[in-house]
């Protein structure tokens, strides 16, 4: 029986979407998440409503506009394993004109919005590229929107684990509204693998059992993680990609570690490790 975690991607439809998860989707209140799958010269008009957005381009390069305004062409890379992303922050009530000059692989990240943010590109920066953990905890997150950049409520990271490494490790949880000790985070983990018919694993769990799935991932597949610790585990042979998109009701990673691995605690303990 498939998890209710696990949400599999349709067909693309006539404008290449092939998820579209919403907060009623998903049966919680912050994050949505949709990725599509464009070729070169097609076109699509997205209208960010009452949320900001955060447009990853997972592969392929673009034109794109926001509320008119041309922010020109942007991508280089054309698998996510072959270097650092592009993105553009889009506030909330703009309207995005994306344009693919490549085939695309562009993923929307939303959460509510409010402030006076105004539209941006994220360009590929040196700074935002990272290294965690250890051994075979060893894992590259990408800070594509952190809390130290400005934003109302998402923030967007993504993350590379090599073959055999394990990520979101040691297990770790942010369901709890107790800042700042721990803080109430929705996440989506948007997966993608190196070779076909790769997969990766990960487990949903809290200490009182009221969740505890564990998920075979395969490649474009999301999984939800609404509550609990949700470690990732990449077989050996396929390297794993993940984009994740967080918000709650405070715009900040505060994390609560399980009891039984606080020994490792140091493998997770800056606030941009995933």
């Amino acid at each position: 029986m498939t998890s209710p975690l696990l949400v599999k991607p349709a067909a693309p439809d006539a404008q290449g979407l092939i998820h579209a998860i919403t907060p009623a989707s998903a049966k919680w209140r912050y994050v949505g998440f949709s990725v599509r799958l464009m070729k070169a010269g097609q076109t699509v008009e997205i209208a960010a409503g009452q949320d900001e957005l955060c447009l990853v381009l997972v592969s392929g390069v673009v034109t794109m506009r926001v509320d008119g305004k041309d922010f020109g062409r942007l991508g280089e890379r054309m698998s996510p394993f072959d270097g650092q992303p592009w993105a553009l922050y889009a506030p909330q009530g703009a309207r995005v004109s994306v344009r693919a000059e490549t085939d695309l692989e562009l993923a929307v990240c939303s959460a509510p919005g409010g402030g006076s943010h105004q539209p941006r590109v994220i360009a590929p920066d040196n700074a935002r590229q990272l290294q965690r953990g250890t051994g075979t905890n060893v894992r590259h997150p990408y800070n594509i929107l952190p809390e130290e950049d400005p934003a109302h409520s998402l923030l967007v990271v993504e993350v590379i684990t090599p073959g055999g490494h394990w990520s979101s490790y040691p297990p770790h949880k942010h369901d709890r509204d107790d800042f700042p000790n721990e803080t109430y985070l929705e996440e989506t983990y948007y997966h993608r693998m190196n070779r076909p018919g790769g997969f990766a694993l990960q487990r949903i769990y809290d200490d009182e059992g009221t969740i505890d799935e564990t998920i075979a991932a395969s490649d474009r597949d999301v999984v939800l993680a609404p509550k609990g610790y949700h470690p990732v585990g990449a077989p050996h042979g396929v390297d794993l990609y993940y984009l994740n998109t967080m918000a709650g009701p405070k715009r900040a990673w505060k994390f609560h570690v399980q009891q039984e691995f606080r020994d490792m605690a140091g493998m997770a303990s800056a606030p941009a490790a995933r």
